[in-house]
């Protein structure tokens, strides 16, 4: 597939991470319009009804700041997938939210585990380790740009905090990373320059030709182009003397 193909502007890119921030916002609003709280909808390990929480923690937030913080890193990891893989970037949203999901179910602390920061880890995991493994440039570049941006994100999957999540950002990460290798997605073929062919032959090149052993340029004057002699024909035209008037 050439770049100009791949990398091509569509609503996608768009609209996918505006929906998931007003899905997140709008649970947010609910909560506060029917003073009411959705944190029992959250996963909560080993319990089968806390099971439903697979589908439903990643709209759920504890608080104003608990809902910033995670809005900002969604819509731009969002945008970049849906950019960069978007043949696959669905695909890696549903598969991430359940699978991050099942992880927390099943090693988390018996608590009520909320929020998009378990999507999050899955986004940037995945955009990291996939941009490794197609070592095309572009690629790389936003794999080492989420690195500077996000990673800090990576002391986090630790429980260096209480109050947080760490299983569920641990989740995350281990499904972007098992994503990254499974998940096939169409990339540009990196640029393959004459030498790097296979049926590239050294000794056949004209430009390495000009050089010997040592490296040092020489003079090939059999490949000089030959000089082509042509005749010029001239023709003469001669007017009749005309008659002189008396």
């Amino acid at each position: 597939m050439s770049e100009n193909n791949y990398f091509k502007f569509s609503n996608r890119i768009l609209i996918a991470p505006l929906l998931g921030v007003i899905s997140i916002w709008s649970v947010y609003w609910l909560e506060l319009i029917f003073v009411t709280n959705f944190n029992v909808y959250g996963i909560f390990p080993r319990n089968w009804v806390g099971l439903r929480g697979v589908v439903f923690s990643p709209f759920i937030h504890g608080s104003l700041e608990h809902l910033y913080n995670n809005t900002i890193p969604l819509a731009i990891l969002m945008a970049s997938l849906f950019y960069f893989y978007k043949n696959v970037a669905s695909r890696v949203l549903i598969y991430g939210i359940l699978l991050s999901g099942l992880v927390t179910w099943i090693i988390g602390r018996p608590s009520y585990h909320i929020g998009a920061s378990g999507l999050i880890y899955v986004l940037a995991s995945f955009i990291f380790f996939k941009g490794v493994l197609t070592k095309y440039y572009r690629l790389i570049a936003l794999s080492l740009m989420v690195v500077f941006v996000y990673g800090s994100l990576l002391w986090y999957i630790f429980p260096i905090k209480d109050g947080i999540s760490w299983e569920g950002h641990l989740g995350g990460f281990l499904t972007g990373m098992l994503l990254a290798v499974l998940v096939k997605a169409r990339t540009p073929l990196p640029k393959k320059y004459i030498w790097e062919r296979e049926d590239y032959k050294e000794e056949e090149d004209p430009f390495l030709k000009h050089f010997d052993e040592n490296g040092n340029f020489i003079e090939l004057s059999d490949n000089l182009p030959e000089e082509t002699h042509t005749s010029v024909k001239v023709n003469y035209h001669y007017k009749k003397d005309m008659p002189d008037k008396e």
